[in-house]
């Protein structure tokens, strides 16, 4: 695990100078992938350089959030905290009255987004992303939300490799073992709302990506994780334009 730090720390030191920068916004759920991508942001930029954002919606606890940020020693004078329901209350948005946790979730998502880039215009920074590759694969994102990002550095290790890598890390425990949740709505859960966990999930996706077309899932939860694999492919060639 310490190459694979090594390999990302000098991947975002090397970028950010290729582009200019040296400060980097990153918003901080509380959760295992943030936390990680917070760790080594800190590592690459120092910690005087680095800018966590806490975004809650309504009563969401930031208490996670802070704790790794504190973790990494970063000055409270770069914190920022931005409680985004009145905006996303104040949306308007078509049949609100009949609006789903799918579509509000969404909309959370695209406030954050706008929050997070404002910040970086501000501060001439770059926005550090959050996701990882099982994430990438199951489109398990909101396109133009947590999905948007200047770049990432984890996006190239599964779920599974990054719990391996917090520990590695030394990520606080309440972090490591909380369940993964996107904090959309209450009680919500990735591995609830998919269906199978990131475990199972990764065993196909690492077995999906070395066979490519040949792969054929074997049992009721390989179906499972390709169906989604297949139904959220759009996400990655939208817009469609013509050629």
């Amino acid at each position: 695990m310490h190459i694979v730090v090594q390999e990302i720390t000098d991947f975002l030191r090397s970028t950010f100078n290729q582009a200019g920068k040296t400060k980097g916004v990153i918003a901080v759920s509380g959760g295992i992938d943030s936390a990680v991508s917070l760790t080594l942001l800190t590592q690459a930029l120092g910690a005087a350089n680095v800018y966590p954002v806490f975004l809650p919606y309504g009563d969401q606890s930031t208490a996670d959030s802070q704790a790794v940020t504190e973790f990494n020693t970063i000055s409270p004078e770069n914190w920022q905290e931005v409680n985004i329901k009145e905006a996303v209350d104040r949306l308007p948005l078509v049949d609100r009255e009949d609006i789903d946790h799918f579509r509000l979730g969404n909309a959370m998502a695209r406030v954050r987004m706008i929050i997070i880039y404002d910040l970086a215009k501000q501060l001439d920074a770059l926005v550090c992303g959050t996701e990882n590759k099982s994430e990438m694969y199951l489109g398990y994102f909101t396109r133009f939300g947590d999905e948007a990002s200047d770049i990432e550095p984890i996006q190239h290790l599964f779920k599974t490799e990054i719990r391996q890598l917090a520990q590695h890390l030394g990520i606080p425990a309440t972090i490591q073992t909380k369940a993964p949740s996107a904090g959309l709505w209450q009680g919500q859960t990735d591995e609830k709302e998919m269906g199978f966990t990131y475990e199972d999930a990764d065993k196909v996706l690492a077995e999906y990506e070395q066979k490519g077309k040949e792969f054929v899932p074997s049992d009721e939860v390989a179906k499972k994780v390709m169906a989604r694999v297949q139904a959220m492919h759009f996400k990655h060639v939208v817009p469609y334009a013509l050629k």
